[in-house]
């Protein structure tokens, strides 16, 4: 098959990914990307959803000569390509075998090869290129706004349809992106990658989103998602709480990444722990409340000052310890390390979840399509109740013995009382979902009578 120069200039996008090129080249043209993609010699296969269906994140690799034949096709110099395209120049093991004359090309996802992927803004793409065609581009989190058309660029790795949401109705989000570069800046002359900060701002918010759902006086988030989402999220709450999330926290994001940077915050951290003086932290911790106020809530002082775990918890114990010393450093010093088990799930993992537990049915019914959203999590604001109580009992063994026996009683008999109601609560979820009752008696350790009797009775109800 003999090549010739692109007839058609078509400009690549700055981050695009060369697949995305490809398929606008084929456009214009008006023909099918499959077509134009047989004129490369391709190593492997496209990756594909779980469910059937080609990734929109796909990327591809080029050799030499494969990237000859795309800059003839687009009708662009290779340097322009190379500084275009962020795959430009990367090769596989795969494109090594044969004659390098001929043009090869291998299948890769996008966030295996230069990070994050996400949709293009097709107006803004038919303002360059005169047509408004799908366009994919390697874009970091932080840059997810298009601030021209008020639309957040949603991941392009997950397996559903949307391209963006429409933020016109929430403008805090796209206030939030033009905060961002002085917190980035601010990042830097702070000696940190403003990506690792992101990251752990991330996270900590991101477990707050979790918790969310428990908290009564939270009232901002719900608000942007019912926005984000039409106008009303109706009864695909939980897909849209998957799908939005990281639209509708982006601006607490941005505020907590700047109040960690902030050395006042820092030491009020240091100053809360006891400084010299370890002490445990409790309901009252001002570094928590100052925190709350940063993101506009006030009253989340309490909730984030009980919550002993997670990022913000090793952000916390990294700037404790640093005036400290006594060891070696290592990660535990590093107070932007995020563990790998504290990365928010991606909207990709959370939807194929989802996915999955919806398609099982039968007796390998999943948990979380099978009990009713309310239901569980009325079971995890039990469970986090008797958390709080029984994190109220540290350094609670000092005193005169009835001040002490009378503090650890009372919070542990009422932890105890949350915790059977905890599990009478999972007893009857399992039950109704068709799980044999004399093995969730072994599991809860409860005569199989007597929990027939109680759950029959109602006493899973508060």
């Amino acid at each position: 098959m003999t090549h010739h120069p692109g007839l058609l200039r078509t400009a690549p996008l700055q981050g695009e990914t060369t697949s995305s090129l490809i398929c606008r080249i084929a456009s214009r043209y008006g023909m099918e990307a499959r077509v134009l993609r047989s004129s490369w010699q391709w190593r492997n296969y496209p990756p594909g959803h779980d469910g059937g269906g080609a990734r929109a994140d796909a990327e591809v690799l080029l050799n030499a000569a494969g990237r000859q034949l795309l800059a003839a096709l687009c009708g662009v110099e290779e340097d322009i390509l190379a500084r275009a395209l962020p795959s430009w120049g990367q090769e596989d093991a795969k494109l090594s075998a044969g004659k390098n004359a001929v043009p090869a090309a291998a299948w890769r996802t996008g966030g295996a090869v230069a990070g994050p992927v996400a949709f293009g803004c097709r107006l803004c793409a038919a303002r360059r290129t005169g047509t408004a065609v799908r366009v994919v581009r390697y874009v970091p989190r932080w840059e997810r706004v298009c601030v021209r058309h008020r639309r957040w660029l949603l991941d392009a790795d997950a397996d559903q349809l949307l391209e963006y949401l429409d933020v016109r109705g929430v403008p805090e989000v796209a206030a939030a992106q033009r905060r961002w570069t002085g917190v980035a800046r601010r990042a830097v002359r702070a000696g940190a990658e403003p990506e690792r900060v992101f990251a752990l701002a991330h996270a900590v918010v991101a477990r707050w989103w979790e918790q969310a759902l428990h908290w009564e006086r939270e009232a901002v988030w719900p608000r942007r998602l019912h926005q984000v989402a039409g106008g009303n999220a109706g009864t695909e709450l939980e897909r849209w709480r998957i799908v939005g999330r990281d639209a509708v926290v982006f601006p607490e994001v941005v505020a907590v990444a700047d109040a960690l940077l902030d050395p006042a915050m820092a030491e009020l951290a240091w100053r809360a722990s006891g400084g010299t003086r370890p002490r445990v932290r409790g309901g009252d911790d001002p570094f928590c409340h100052q925190l709350g106020e940063r993101v506009d809530r006030d009253w989340l002082g309490p909730q984030a000052a009980v919550d002993y775990g997670g990022p913000l918890s090793g952000w916390r114990n990294a700037i404790v310890r640093a005036p400290r010393g006594g060891g070696p450093p290592g990660w535990r010093d590093d107070p932007w390390y995020l563990k790998r088990e504290e990365q928010p799930a991606t909207m990709a993992g959370q939807l194929r979840v989802m996915a999955a537990e919806a398609q099982a049915g039968g007796s390998g019914t999943r948990w979380r399509a099978t009990v009713s959203a309310e239901h569980r999590f009325h079971i995890t604001r039990l469970l986090d109740d008797a958390r709080e109580e029984l994190a109220q009992l540290r350094g609670a063994q000092s005193g005169t013995t009835a001040e002490v026996a009378r503090t650890l009683l009372e919070h542990l008999s009422q932890s105890a009382e949350l915790v059977d109601r905890a599990v009478l609560h999972t007893a009857a979820a399992a039950v109704a979902a068709g799980v044999a009752l004399e093995e969730v008696a072994q599991w809860s350790r409860l005569p199989a009578e007597e929990l027939s009797r109680v759950l029959a009775a109602g006493g899973s109800e508060d």
